[in-house]
């Protein structure tokens, strides 16, 4: 099938492509690496009346740092955080998920927003980001910019906190310190598909930072607290005992074929994470 017609509208500036998504009244999409909305609109499942191409702005290809917080623009694609080429705060993580992203031809072309304003629950960067604690930065021309805990980001499968006339901007990813261990699993049928369940868990001695996430559920990624308060204080491997307790507990509604996924692609991230390779 092909596009239903029309309008494209290229836009240089976000005020100027979040203003014409006032005037559409809720029938404009926006368009930057087009792995999710192109498609769409070929299987007609989206039908906008204007497609707001935002791949030019220069502010969504900004690159804000001090000695806390590294903020990434919207536009910048998985391959070339796969690539190394603009920093990484989280001591290799940030590469190494993108580099599992689907295959080559999509992560050349898919943006790190795009892939979080889709909000498949099974994407990558949705649970990487809520795990890390990232704030999502959302900008509109009327209210101006608003910060979002990327952990409560999504309200649902492909819903989230993101209005008609939103954008999001930029990604603002916390600095961890030399000491940060991470790991990172999930559980595919195959290479380059959506993850059927993702583990991950960060550890910070030095900034006190725990952290464990069950992902590629139904909805939002889950945090799991217990989990993480036991990696803090006896290590990974007393961790993985409580593993699933705590997702049978926060996940009951879940199936327990699913609940299994999950349970064993957090337990092999904390393997990985105790791996001298996380470090």
């Amino acid at each position: 099938m092909k596009p239903a017609a029309l309008d494209y509208a290229r836009a240089r500036t976000l005020d100027e492509a979040t203003d014409w998504l006032a005037e559409s009244d809720g029938n404009s999409k926006i368009f930057a690496g087009g792995q999710s909305i192109g498609p769409m609109l070929n299987l007609r499942l989206a039908r906008p009346g204007k497609l707001i191409d935002i791949r030019h702005v220069p502010q969504l290809r900004m690159i804000e740092a001090d000695s806390r917080v590294y903020s990434i623009g919207a536009t910048w694609t998985h391959a070339e955080i796969e690539d190394g080429m603009i920093e990484d705060p989280t001591r290799g993580l940030l590469p190494f998920v993108a580099r599992g992203i689907a295959y080559r031809a999509v992560r050349n072309r898919g943006t790190i927003g795009g892939s979080l304003s889709h909000a498949d629950p099974a994407a990558d960067w949705v649970s990487t980001m809520a795990a890390i604690g990232a704030t999502i930065v959302v900008h509109n021309s009327k209210p101006g910019l608003r910060r979002i805990a990327a952990e409560s980001f999504l309200l649902g499968a492909f819903t989230t906190q993101l209005g008609s006339t939103d954008i999001l901007s930029s990604v603002e990813i916390p600095r961890f310190s030399p000491d940060m261990r991470w790991g990172y699993y999930k559980v595919c049928r195959k290479t380059g598909e959506f993850a059927k369940a993702i583990g991950t868990c960060i550890a910070d001695a030095r900034s006190n930072i725990y952290r464990v996430l069950a992902g590629a559920l139904n909805g939002r990624p889950v945090l799991l607290p217990n989990t993480a308060e036991r990696l803090k204080q006896d290590g990974a491997e007393q961790a993985m005992g409580v593993v699933r307790d705590e997702i049978d507990d926060l996940l009951a509604h879940l199936d327990n074929p699913h609940r299994q996924q999950l349970t064993v692609a957090v337990q092999r991230s904390l393997i990985q994470l105790a791996s001298p390779r996380s470090s």
